[in-house]
């Protein structure tokens, strides 16, 4: 009998066994199988990666494929480089200073009375933090009044101590341009069908659920949006759970363990990383989307088998992402499919910022490339971006989530989503499939991909380097010089334009970035008012660093 891909995961089945009646070595494997054959090529990171992979692989993707990662010029890695290295100098040298009581010390440390004590704060630890993070702490965490739509209202603050300390001054900043939010479709907003929705739902239900699934806490409208994300998703089963992060810190170690292989993409989000550390598997992490060295790891990772005992895995995971968050890149999950079929491994798939952003219909990237969804061993994704809401599910087979009820910790332990929560979601993923009965939803894809490629065209054509897809909403603009970081968001509030700006350790360190995030709520003209004040402050800053830089007539 042959059991179901989902059937194998769970009990741990071994990978690539012999085939076709072929000769088998001690770990079963077959020697002369044509994967074994295959020249090992060195992965190197292109200057400019723009792939049209529709022609390079055979007719696995049905449109181009378009990405761009232009260079970082020498002249400004230098000029990086030594920012930083003036900060660390710096950074000591304060450092002496408040040793020696000549400059207030604002840092947590030990008391006298405690100095033989194990140290609960690591002075080398805090040093980026004290000495660089705290000179530009001012553009983050800006307290937001108002609903976090295509416009919102910042509380103003003000600091005396250099940001270690921040005061209201009582005055509200208003109708600031949001190019920060995830609010891909325009869904956060509080009036509407979905705030309608949720405001009746609390006077149903109310606003907690105060229990575990397990428990009290499994109401109607959980089982409801259960079924339609199922439906959404095109699987045959989905759950769902309160928060995020912890859908994929809290699942992946229910799905692998000792003796089994993780290999993860090097720019995975921490919830990724943190779930494959806490499943106590070995991880592997192959280069950023490139296909070679995910190919290399995998091949590896069938002829040697696990360490000192080279017995077979249990089980091959693959952890990618669909929209990378700091990149802008999309997964080339039609030659990840290929590969995980080669070598019978299992794919998760996080489309956080993918669902309800990619797609004809708002699927996400499997939509995107039009793919089988049953192609995908796990399929997880959040609320938190497309929907305007808060939480994320897994979907897959019957036989998977059945097992993912009975052993998830976020299922076990964690207190149900909040039933307003679930009604947002329902009303916003029936205006994406049209159950609601209008064409909404598809105004708000088209004009969210219209957006994206309008916004993404004019910031190219302008002169700054720019990271991604051409078709992801996710848009990061190359900062690099750690002083351009805060300069760069304290100019653009002014201009009243609310940014989001990157630095290390989030990305390498001559890699900072701002990062746009487009959305279909955003008009043309705010587009615009945007544009021209990321031009103006480029232009004071010295930001404009492509070489494809197309002249203004």
């Amino acid at each position: 009998m042959t059991e179901s891909s989902t059937i194998m995961l769970l009990n741990g089945e071994n990978c690539l066994r012999a085939v076709n009646g072929r000769k088998t070595d001690k770990n079963g494997f077959v020697k002369n199988h044509c994967l074994f054959q295959q020249q090992q090529q060195k992965y190197r990171r292109p200057k400019e990666k723009v792939c049209q992979t529709a022609v390079r692989n055979g007719g696995l993707y049905k449109k181009p494929f378009v990405e761009s990662f232009e260079e970082t010029p020498l002249l400004v890695a230098v000029l990086t480089y030594m920012g930083y290295g003036i900060l660390t100098i710096f950074g000591y040298l304060r450092d002496f200073l408040r040793n020696w009581k000549f400059e207030k010390c604002h840092v947590a440390t030990e008391r006298e009375e405690q100095k033989d004590f194990v140290p609960l704060y690591q002075d080398f630890e805090n040093f980026y933090t004290r000495n660089l993070y705290m000179r530009i702490r001012d553009n983050w965490n800006r307290p937001i009044c108002s609903v976090p739509g295509a416009k919102m209202d910042l509380v103003e603050r003000a600091t005396h101590d250099y940001n270690w300390t921040f005061e209201h001054t009582g005055k509200v900043v208003k109708d600031v341009i949001n190019m920060g939010s995830y609010n891909y479709l325009g869904f956060a907003e509080n009036t509407g069908l979905c705030a309608d929705a949720a405001t009746e739902c609390t006077v149903k239900y109310g606003v907690a659920v105060c229990s575990s699934r397990h428990e009290m806490g499994n109401f109607d409208i959980h089982e409801e949006l259960e079924q339609l994300v199922a439906r959404f998703l095109g699987v045959e089963s989905a759950m769902t759970f309160g928060m995020g992060f912890a859908t994929n810190s809290m699942n992946i170690p229910a799905l692998a363990g000792k003796g089994c292989l993780i290999l993860s993409d090097e720019l995975n989000h921490a919830s990724l990383v943190l779930g494959a550390r806490l499943s106590g598997s070995t991880i592997r992490v192959f280069k950023h989307n490139n296909m070679q060295s995910l190919e290399k790891l995998l091949r590896d990772a069938i002829v040697h088998g696990q360490p000192r005992t080279h017995r077979p895995w249990k089980k091959i995971l693959i952890l990618v992402e669909g929209i990378y968050s700091m990149e802008g890149s999309i997964v080339r999950l039609p030659e990840v499919i290929a590969l995980k079929k080669k070598y019978k491994a299992y794919l998760y798939l996080d489309e956080a910022h993918s669902i309800g952003a990619l797609g004809p219909g708002g699927r996400g990237v499997v939509d995107y490339f039009g793919l089988d969804p049953r192609d995908v061993d796990i399929m997880m994704g959040t609320f938190t971006k497309s929907f305007g809401a808060a939480g994320g599910y897994i979907g897959g087979k019957k036989e998977l989530i059945d097992y993912l009820r009975t052993h998830s910790h976020s299922t076990v332990y964690a207190t149900s989503m909040s039933p307003p929560v679930a009604q947002q979601i329902i009303t916003s993923m029936r205006c994406i499939m049209g159950e609601d009965g209008t064409t909404l939803g598809q105004e708000r894809l088209r004009k969210l991909s219209e957006n994206t490629t309008y916004f993404r065209k004019r910031l190219r054509d302008m002169g700054f380097i720019i990271y991604g897809n051409n078709d992801s909403p996710v848009v990061p603009l190359m900062l690099y010089m750690p002083a351009k970081i805060g300069a760069f968001g304290r100019e653009m509030l002014k201009r009243n334009i609310g940014t989001v700006v990157v630095g290390f350790p989030a990305t390498p360190i001559i890699e900072s970035r701002a990062r746009f995030c487009v959305s279909a709520a955003h008009t043309r003209e705010m587009l615009d008012t945007a544009l021209n004040a990321i031009s103006e402050v480029g232009d004071l800053l010295q930001l404009k660093y492509s070489r494809h830089r197309i002249p203004t007539s």
